[in-house]
């Protein structure tokens, strides 16, 4: 029998790193066409973001809210699962995140979306521009195929980012509740990926420490707060 020290972090991984991303593959080939769908959802998040008004608050919310439930139930719980026992807790978490989504922005109208001066809010909204147009882009380009490439609003990684992106460029207050889920699922994900020894694997924790400073300086900077 070997010896413990002997193994690596991908001894203990469930799944091959082809074996996961071919579940991308199925699973895009099942939603299509809903990557169109997907993607004018995130177009639609950026042109609500014009002003505070609070019907398009609850608008965002909604879609985003959409996002993570659609992320819980057809891939987390119908395709990740097959994989990874650990899925059905992470689909519940991502149901979780919908709820309180649908909770502190569609019925009570808490959550005000205005375009943000400060730098802050500028990288937030950089940050969801990435995770709705870069990062699907970001498989192919290291080498994967293009039916493995990974949506905002299908897919959990840049769904996490991007939420994150919008809560962080426009929320006001800073809702932390709101944030811990994106903010371990992107740590979560990230250990995977690494572990996985995906040359993308240090875009998710990078998102995190990012989301994580933001937030703080909005918490804490009165320019911020206003």
């Amino acid at each position: 029998m070997s010896e413990w020290w002997t193994y690596s972090p991908s001894d203990f991984l469930l799944f091959s790193p082809d074996t996961y991303y071919r579940l991308f593959e199925l699973y895009n080939r099942w939603v299509w066409p809903g990557h169109i769908l997907a993607l004018g959802a995130g177009v639609a998040i950026l042109a609500l973001l014009r002003d505070g008004r609070t019907w398009r608050g609850r608008a965002i919310s909604a879609l985003l809210a959409a996002c993570w439930l659609w992320v819980a139930w057809a891939y987390l719980l119908s395709r990740y699962d097959t994989i990874n026992w650990a899925a059905r807790y992470f689909a519940i978490a991502f149901a979780i995140e919908a709820l309180l989504l649908i909770g502190a922005g569609v019925v009570s109208g808490a959550l005000r979306f205005a375009p943000a001066a400060h730098a802050a809010g500028r990288l937030g909204l950089a940050t969801f521009v990435f995770a709705l147009v870069a990062q699907p882009l970001m498989g192919p380009l290291v080498g994967r195929d293009w039916l493995q490439a990974e949506i905002f609003g299908l897919a959990p990684d840049p769904t996490a980012v991007g939420t994150l992106g919008i809560l962080l460029s426009a929320a006001k207050p800073v809702r932390w509740e709101l944030l811990v889920i994106p903010l371990l699922w992107c740590v979560v994900s990230g250990a995977t990926l690494w572990t996985m020894g995906s040359p993308d694997a240090l875009v998710l924790p990078v998102a995190a420490a990012l989301g994580l400073a933001l937030g703080a300086w909005k918490s804490w900077h009165p320019r911020a707060r206003r």
